[in-house]
């Protein structure tokens, strides 16, 4: 019996149809490890999306929350310079009622919570004006004041 000839692949010393199958085995490989190497790619990017959309969702529901919070302070505000004024006309002989105190008492109360809240009163009387913390209703000059010097307040801030 003669051994026929078999082609052997001049690379590997294998045969042919070896050496094709093992070829055609090593482009899947490759083509499955390029095809990995962009499937980890892509969830560490999905990963990365989806961080970034949780934080900038917490910021976007941070920042309702304060812009709610800062709009019941800036209605309250004005119900505590009412109160404020009220207090200042209370004649004399009403000024130690118990009535007057329980609203003595609220007005602590209400005043505690701002500042709980953050808010703080402006100093103003006797200070240098600044347009970003005050309002000026009008301009005059007062013995006793420099030019520029807040002489007296409206409305708390």
């Amino acid at each position: 019996m003669v051994d026929e000839p078999t082609n052997m692949s001049e690379e590997t010393g294998q045969p042919a149809v070896e050496a094709a199958a093992l070829e055609t085995l090593q482009a899947q490989l490759a083509q499955a490890e390029t095809q990995a190497v962009e499937y980890l790619d892509n969830w560490r990017r999905a990963t990365a999306e989806i961080s970034n959309a949780r934080k900038r969702m917490q910021g976007e529901m941070d920042d309702v929350r304060a812009s709610a919070a800062a709009r019941v302070l800036e209605k309250l505000l004005p119900i505590t310079d009412d109160v404020a004024r009220a207090f200042a006309v209370v004649p004399a002989e009403y000024a130690e009622t118990d009535w007057v105190n329980g609203f003595r008492l609220i007005q602590r109360k209400l005043e505690a919570l701002l500042e709980s809240e953050g808010a703080q009163p402006i100093p103003t009387e006797g200070q240098h004006f600044d347009p970003a913390l005050h309002f000026a209703i009008t301009h005059a000059e007062a013995d006793g004041y420099a030019e520029g010097q807040i002489i007296g307040e409206v409305a708390r801030g």
